[in-house]
Parts: structure tokens; C-alpha cells; sequence
């Protein structure tokens, strides 16, 4: 071996290894997927709910990123239908928030019952843990509907073995100030009181790294 190739072996022998730093893991997603109460409708940027869980849970010191991925006027149809841009994501849990515009269009409650199935099924079967989300209807709709579409989400929840608040708005209607003047939609006020309703159901599927 020529001296000058020798000399640079020996060098590089000599050499400590270089070690560079393992990239950070990904940050796993949360992802709220559902209609107007998930995308803010009416509340200024940051002041949905999906954005008061990620502060939630940053105070808590739990290392997850909140997706909205809330459309507003979308039915279970609809969540069917954009199932696989959720999927794209690989959420470590989703959080189901659909059937309010499906119960106000009258449309029949073993279709919306089927469509959430879909839903939740194959979030499921994706490895996404799920948190269905319920809501109820105005009383002008009739005591008998208005039981039957309660129910379908408990129906729901227990045939997929899936956590279930019963009640989005639980609490909420009677904070003044809660709810947009159309009746139907949270104010920032009660966006934040949504993320609240939610955090006892989804704590315990969440892992601190």
C-alpha cells in the first residue's frame, strides 16, 4: 500500500464514529372529524373546539397534534364519503361528530344509523381508536323521532365497543353567552365548553410521551 493511503487510513481508524441524531418520532394526531360544531362555524380562527382540546391537552402535557377536519353542512354522507383523506392521517384516535344535519333534513334515522357504522367501523379497522359524539334535536320534531335518533348513538357506540358523550352540548345551552344567535351553533365560550365535555372520554385513550 502506497505511505500516503496508509497514513489516511490510519487516520480514519483513529476517528471517533460520527453519530447523527435519530430523527424525532412523529407527533400522533387527534382527529376531530365532523360538520359545523367541528369546524367553528361562526367563531374566529382558533376558537373551535378542535383548537381548545390541543390547548387542553398542551397544558396536561400530552404530545398530540388536533386535525379539524370539520366541514360544515356535511352529513354522515358526506363523512362516508371523506373517510379516506382521515385515513391519509393515521389518526391515533378520532373523535366522530355527525347526524345533527342529517336529523334537521329529515333524512331516515337507520340511514344515518348505517352511515355512522360505516364511519366508526372503518376508522376502527384502520387502527384508530374512536369517540363518537352525540346531539339531540329541537323539540318541534317530536318526542318519538327525537328518541330514536338519541338512541341511534348509543346503539352505535355499543355494537362498535366505542366511548360515546351522549350529549355534545351537555352543560352548555344553560352558560349565557354559549350559543350563536341561531340557536344551533357554539359561541367561543362554548366551544371551550365542548372540549371540556370531551376530555374525561378521551384522557384515557391518550398515552404522555
Amino acid at each position: 500500500m502506497p505511505r500516503r493511503f496508509a497514513i489516511v487510513a490510519a487516520v480514519l481508524f483513529w476517528l471517533p464514529p460520527v453519530c447523527y441524531p435519530a430523527s424525532a418520532p412523529p407527533v400522533p394526531v387527534i382527529d376531530c372529524f365532523g360538520d359545523s360544531i367541528t369546524a367553528g362555524y361562526g367563531v374566529a380562527p382558533g376558537h373551535s373546539y378542535p383548537d381548545d382540546l390541543q390547548s387542553a391537552l398542551d397544558s396536561r402535557g400530552y404530545h398530540y397534534r388536533v386535525v379539524n377536519s370539520g366541514i360544515s353542512g356535511n352529513t354522515t354522507k358526506d363523512g362516508v364519503e371523506r373517510l379516506k383523506d382521515v385515513l391519509r392521517l393515521h389518526p391515533a384516535v378520532a373523535i366522530v361528530e355527525f347526524g345533527g344535519n342529517d336529523g334537521l333534513r329529515g333524512i331516515p334515522i337507520d340511514v344515518t344509523r348505517r352511515n355512522l357504522g360505516i364511519i366508526v367501523s372503518t376508522l376502527l379497522r384502520s387502527g384508530s381508536r374512536v369517540l363518537l359524539a352525540g346531539i339531540t334535536l329541537p323539540p318541534n320534531y317530536g318526542a318519538d323521532y327525537i328518541h330514536q335518533f338519541d338512541d341511534m348513538y348509543r346503539l352505535v357506540a355499543a355494537k362498535y365497543r366505542v366511548p360515546l358523550l351522549p350529549m355534545l352540548y351537555d352543560g352548555v345551552y344553560n352558560v349565557p353567552g354559549a350559543i350563536q344567535q341561531d340557536g344551533i351553533h357554539p359561541t367561543a365560550t362554548g366551544a371551550e365548553l365542548i372540549a371540556r365535555n370531551f376530555l374525561p372520554l378521551l384522557l384515557p385513550m391518550l398515552h404522555k410521551n
